[in-house]
Parts: C-alpha cells; sequence; structure tokens
C-alpha cells in the first residue's frame, strides 16, 4: 500500500476553527542565501499564499497572520518602504485568485496609520474579497498586542459605565467578531509571542517550528494540524 499523506491523517471533525501564525525568519532565510531581505519578505508573500490555501482546504474557516508590527517601524526604512511596497503588490495580484478560493480579507492593526498607499489597496481588496465564504485571511497590520489593549480600555472608559467583563475587552479588540485562535503557529525557532494577540492567545495550543517562514508551505501546515489533533485541549478545567 502507498504510504498515506498527512492531509488523510488530518480528522475534519477536529480541525482549528481558527489558526494564527507569527511568519518569522523572512530576514534569516534572505541571509543565508546571499540575498537583500526584501527577496525573504518575497518568498513570505507566497508561502502566505500557499499555506492560505491550504488551511482553508484542511477546513479552517480563520487564519490571522502577524504582517507587521508597530515596532517593525525601527527597522531600515529601506526595508519597510520594500515591505510596504510587496504587500500592495501582494494584494493587488493575489486578489482574483483569493476570490475564486473564497477567501474573505479582513485587518487588524492600526490601519490609519499606515501610508496611504497602502490604505487604499487592502480597502479595494478588501471590498473585493467580501464575499468569500470558505476562510477569513486577516492579517495583522501595524499591529502591537499591548496597545491593541490599550486602545480597547480606552474605549471602555468613553462608552460605558459600571463593572468592566472581559467579553466587554473582547469586543473592542482589534480582532472582534472573529473567535479567539485554536492553534498559534510560530515559525524560525524563536519562543516568544512578540506581543502578538497577547488577550486572544489565553488558551491557544502554541506550535513552533524551527523552518523559517519563506520554507513554510502547505505541508508544514499540515504537520502543525497534526500536532494539534494529537493534543488533549483543556482549556484550564
Amino acid at each position: 500500500m502507498p504510504p498515506s499523506r498527512p492531509e488523510d491523517e488530518l480528522d475534519p471533525a477536529r480541525v482549528p476553527a481558527h489558526v494564527a501564525i507569527i511568519m518569522d525568519g523572512n530576514r534569516r532565510w534572505a541571509r543565508a542565501r546571499g540575498l537583500p531581505a526584501a527577496a525573504g519578505h518575497a518568498e513570505g508573500a507566497r508561502s502566505l499564499k500557499a499555506v492560505t490555501a491550504a488551511a482553508r482546504d484542511a477546513g479552517v474557516k480563520v487564519l490571522t497572520v502577524y504582517a507587521f508590527s508597530t515596532e517593525n517601524w525601527a527597522r531600515p526604512k529601506l526595508e519597510v518602504r520594500a515591505i510596504m511596497t510587496l504587500l500592495c503588490r501582494a494584494l493587488r495580484e493575489y486578489a482574483r485568485e483569493m476570490k475564486e478560493k473564497g477567501v474573505r480579507l479582513a485587518f487588524s492593526g492600526r490601519l490609519d496609520e499606515m501610508p496611504a498607499a497602502v490604505r487604499k489597496q487592502a480597502e479595494e481588496t478588501t471590498r473585493l474579497l467580501e464575499g468569500g465564504r470558505d476562510i477569513t485571511l486577516n492579517i495583522a497590520l501595524n499591529y502591537g498586542g499591548r496597545r491593541e489593549i490599550v486602545d480597547a480600555v480606552n474605549a471602555l472608559l468613553s462608552d460605558k459605565k459600571g463593572p468592566v467583563t472581559e467579553e466587554d475587552i473582547s469586543r473592542r479588540l482589534y480582532t472582534w467578531p472573529l473567535p479567539d485562535p485554536d492553534l498559534l503557529i510560530r515559525t524560525s525557532g524563536e519562543m516568544r509571542i512578540s506581543n502578538f494577540l497577547l488577550w486572544q492567545t489565553a488558551y491557544s495550543e502554541f506550535y513552533v517550528t524551527d523552518t523559517l517562514w519563506p520554507a513554510f508551505k502547505g505541508p508544514e501546515l499540515l504537520k502543525a494540524l497534526l500536532d494539534y489533533q494529537r493534543r488533549d485541549r483543556r482549556k484550564g478545567t
């Protein structure tokens, strides 16, 4: 008999509804090949396209990816400019294919602080994909977990009187109304959360791989999903 494929081993009833990914390692991947950082980010964009398709095929309903943090503005200006250009190009070039695959697009973060060209392209692509029903691709852009909680608290201070509940805060996070992630994946082997979804990942399962993000494609996602299915989730009970 031929060997079983990872996708054949997945239990459709136990696929995580929401997967979040810290996409780390673009610059290291490029440096190892003697390439500029922009080349690593470009290959990382191709990984995102492949992983979104694999997640959708596996039955994942929400995929949240950490694309650009509030701390990333401190990187060299040339690299930041290249990331913004790549983001606009990827949204434009992949839009039709995402639409055909039933992808809905969302963003989490302070988009109002992004360059005008990025905001415009994000709005146009979001409108184009608003009918997607198979999977939501949520891009965390200009995102910081602590800032998100501070913004949520400030919103509560301005519109609520009386005791505050956990649901009150959840409803004012950038990610609302998306469910909290069941699985958080970090590539590149780093063992830290990097200010990502601090509130939402309270009971998420963590999966860390040494694979750098540009080398992380569909088969690597399936490995993470299979690992998730072998776990006993108790959520503190």
